[in-house]
This record gives C-alpha cells, structure tokens and sequence, in this order.
C-alpha cells in the first residue's frame, strides 16, 4: 500500500497512476466482500466535508484517496506533504478498464440514457461487459437507494463507476458498501459524460500548465458556482500552511 498523508485532515494516499491501477487489479482479484472504495479527491469534495460530518467519515473510510485535481496537488506541496501525482478519475477509470478486458462493470450515474451510451463505449473501446448501467435520478432515501443497491447486488459485477456528483457518489459508497457485493467502487464524478460524449474533457494544454480547474469553471457556465468553493478551500490551505504542526 502505499504511503498515506493527511491533507487538511483528510487522508490522500501517494502514488502514480500506474500504481494505483495495479492496486485496483490485486482488489477485483480478490473474493467478494466488502467493497473497496476509492475518493478521486479534488478541492470541491474537500470543502464539502468540512459542512458535512457524513461525507468527511466515508472519506477517512476508503480504502484509496487520490489526488484527482491539480488543487490537491497544490495543497499537499503548501502543507509540507510533499510532491503527488495527479490521477484524475477519467484517466484513472479508462486506464483501469483497458488493462482489465472482460472485467464485469455496473455504471451507475448522470442523466437518464447517458450511462447507457457510456456503457456502449466501454465495451466497444475495452472489451469490458458492462451488466448495468443506470441513471443517478434516484431518490436519496433509503427505500431509493436500498432498490438501487440491490440491482447492482444482484448483477454480480466486480467494479462499480458511480458517477452521482461529487460528495453524493462519496456517501452512498461509504453507506453501502457491506451491501453493494463489488469489489471495487470509485468515485468518478462527470467520467459518464465524457465516456458517453454528453461532455468533453479540459484540453490537453490546460492540464500541462496546471489550469483545467479555470477552464471548467471560467469557460463552462454550468460551473460558475464552483468558483467560491475553490476561492474557500484556497483560503483554508493557506490558512492551515500558516499553523505549526
């Protein structure tokens, strides 16, 4: 495993890419049980767990945090962490697939039709044999949920992709996992909708000079109201930076 640090109180664990992809692959290996859970950590979940206790416990509870935006990155250099490497959950998700052909996967997520049309890709692009895929318009309740789990329960998939939007994705991994019968369930956010082609990533320029997070919020109208959760968790790396240990 590898090494865990503590970013602003929450824990994000140092590897590549490649690392964590094999770490993944020793995980759906193994008998099913309680399902592996895995935070691809970017600044907005950061500042959502610190107004909600729910969704801070199920981060501090996965088996895999990873530095999923270039602001996580920045925030562990600020905090004396030192250097991580970034593994969006995009990247971290295909890479996985491509190297796992045949892998049996439920998507669950995004707007109605969009995880069918992601299902379809995944197949055709890595081989995988995708045994469910539904949308993320369910009721929030337990009777919502409690449905939900079993369908996935009962399709005998080994890897979970949810795709409910940071912090919900989160919580209903954590909730769930004694029930969920994967092995392995991540976090990945909008990856649906790219892999679907309902959106597009940051262009490949933007993530070289450490600017995906302005793109996506200067050039997407739909994520303007994600500027002042990057302004507060800005302010609380440099606030915590000033703080001896």
């Amino acid at each position: 495993m590898p090494e865990r640090v503590s970013v602003l109180g929450y824990p994000l664990d140092r590897l590549s890419l490649d690392q964590a992809v094999q770490q993944l692959q020793v995980w759906l290996a193994e008998p099913a049980g309680v399902a592996r859970t895995v935070v691809t950590l970017n600044p907005e979940i950061l500042v959502q767990a610190g107004d909600n206790p729910q969704l801070a416990t199920c981060i501090r509870a996965a088996d895999l945090v990873v530095a999923d935006g270039v602001g996580v990155v920045w925030a562990a250099k600020q905090l004396g962490r030192g250097r991580f490497e970034r593994v969006p959950g995009i990247e971290l998700c295909t890479a996985l697939l491509a190297r796992s052909r045949g892998l049996t996967v439920y998507l669950l997520g995004g707007r109605p039709g969009v995880a069918e049309r992601a299902a379809r890709a995944v197949e055709q692009r890595f081989g995988a044999v995708v045994i469910g895929a539904e949308h993320g318009y369910f009721s929030a309740d337990a009777a919502g949920e409690g449905e939900v789990v079993a369908r996935i329960r009962a399709s005998g998939a080994k890897l979970l992709l949810s795709g409910l939007g940071a912090g919900r994705q989160e919580i209903f991994h954590g909730r769930h996992r004694q029930a969920l019968g994967v092995q392995v369930a991540i976090g990945v956010g909008g990856s649906l909708d790219v892999l679907a082609g309902a959106a597009k990533r940051a262009p490949a320029w933007t993530s070289k000079l450490g600017l995906e997070w302005a793109w996506r919020v200067g050039l997407q109208p739909g994520r303007w109201h994600r500027a002042p959760r990057l302004a507060r968790f800005a302010w609380e790396v440099r606030r915590a930076a000033r703080r001896p240990d």
